[in-house]
């Protein structure tokens, strides 16, 4: 699981980041808010923990144009801040949590792992399909079932977590390959075929010049 940490106080941010990388985690920190969204935009993560009062862009700006942009990351807000106000427009604009500083290490562990368990399905239903990705199964609405090739199945299961979200090839090759064994892009475009062969075209949409996309009805 790869998470972003944007916490200005470099000592607090310290004390999270390692104890996220005791959890086996991997973990990019940030300290503005620019930089932060900046790699939200560019890169998956499976969450994002953030400060609300850091420099630049505050943590509520950049959840604000993240789900103005469709990307829909779970979002855990970590802040000192005490006014209502903040948690109440936290939760308005699609945040998952919300913790007030100080508070146990142990406590946000434990908020990670609910919402990243939420959102780890057991399956999905695709518009009548319905996808089991732990046993890579597709099940039609007349019960029958057609087993997906491995990498078949894992690319149609990052494009799922990341439904709604423009999801770039080199994006799909970083979080699900690695380093010294790189497919084509043209590899990726037989997945994509071979996936479309079976659920038909209209579910995996192709983003010119950009990558593909999934939205659920």
């Amino acid at each position: 699981m790869r998470l972003l940490l944007l916490e200005d106080d470099p000592i607090l941010q310290e004390i999270i980041e390692e104890y996220l990388l005791d959890l086996n985690y991997n973990v990019d920190c940030f300290y503005s808010g620019d930089s932060a969204l900046d790699a939200a935009m560019n890169s998956s993560y499976d969450m994002l923990i953030l400060d609300i009062n850091v420099p630049e862009i505050d943590g509520l700006e950049i959840l604000e144009y993240l789900r103005e942009i469709k990307n829909r990351t779970p979002v855990i807000f970590i802040t000192s801040l005490k006014d209502y106000k903040y948690l109440q427009r936290a939760f308005e604009l699609g945040a998952q949590d919300y913790l007030k500083k100080p508070f146990e290490l142990e406590e946000l562990k434990i908020r990670i792992e609910h919402h990243l368990n939420r959102i780890n399905k057991s399956s999905y239903n695709l518009n009548g399909v319905t996808f089991y990705p732990n046993r890579r199964v597709l099940e039609f609405s007349d019960g029958t079932e057609y087993m997906l090739k491995n990498r078949d199945s894992q690319i149609l299961h990052y494009l799922l977590k990341r439904e709604g979200a423009v999801v770039s090839v080199d994006e799909i090759i970083e979080n699900l390959w690695s380093n010294n064994a790189e497919p084509t892009n043209a590899t990726i475009r037989t997945y994509i075929k071979n996936l479309r062969r079976v659920l038909g075209d209209d579910l995996i949409k192709n983003i010119k010049g950009q990558g593909y996309k999934i939205e659920l009805d």
